[in-house]
């Protein structure tokens, strides 16, 4: 019994492997869809003083934040060399991760704002992303958002930076196809 035991861990990883290799192929054919929590920016919430048209108002990138963000791109890119769809969340840590990414134009979907704090509203920010992303889609796509929208998908707290892939139809909760760390 012990040798069946060591067997199966060596061939844990390669399993593995397949399984987020079979992840990315439904997202390359728009069967899933990939959401990422925003690229490394430090603290928790926003300031008091927050204006979604002012990024000085906001919690924002660090370097190691812009330098996640390249590397999803470099990764993406490498994934699948035609058009990307791109949503992002409207907050300016959001958009930056995005257009850092430059993998396609960023386009802003309401719905992938933060609703932490009160902000915006859990219930239905996420319902709207479900009926959005209620079907296959034309291209592999992308949406970038924060914690809590993340977390109100999959139920699992991700790093920022941190992406999932998820079966289509989106519901809740989703479908985790893939775990990708930052």
């Amino acid at each position: 019994m012990r040798w069946q035991t060591l067997i199966l861990l060596c061939l844990l990883p390669v399993l593995s492997a397949m399984a987020d290799e079979a992840a990315w192929d439904l997202w390359r054919e728009g069967k899933a869809v990939l959401i990422m929590r925003h690229a490394l920016a430090p603290g928790t919430g926003d300031p008091a003083n927050f204006q979604l048209a002012d990024c000085s108002t906001q919690r924002n990138l660090n370097e190691r934040g812009r330098q996640q963000s390249h590397a999803w791109g470099t990764l993406l890119q490498q994934q699948y060399a035609g058009e990307i769809a791109l949503y992002s969340s409207q907050w300016c840590r959001c958009l930056e991760t995005a257009r850092l990414m430059n993998i396609a134009a960023v386009q802003p979907l309401p719905a992938l704002n933060s609703f932490f704090a009160g902000r915006g509203s859990r219930k239905q920010q996420t319902e709207a992303l479900l009926q959005q992303f209620a079907a296959d889609q034309p291209m592999p796509t992308v949406l970038v958002s924060h914690q809590v929208n993340f977390t109100a998908l999959t139920g699992y707290f991700p790093a920022s930076g941190e992406a999932a892939i998820l079966a289509l139809p989106l519901t809740a909760p989703a479908t985790v196809l893939a775990r990708i760390e930052p």
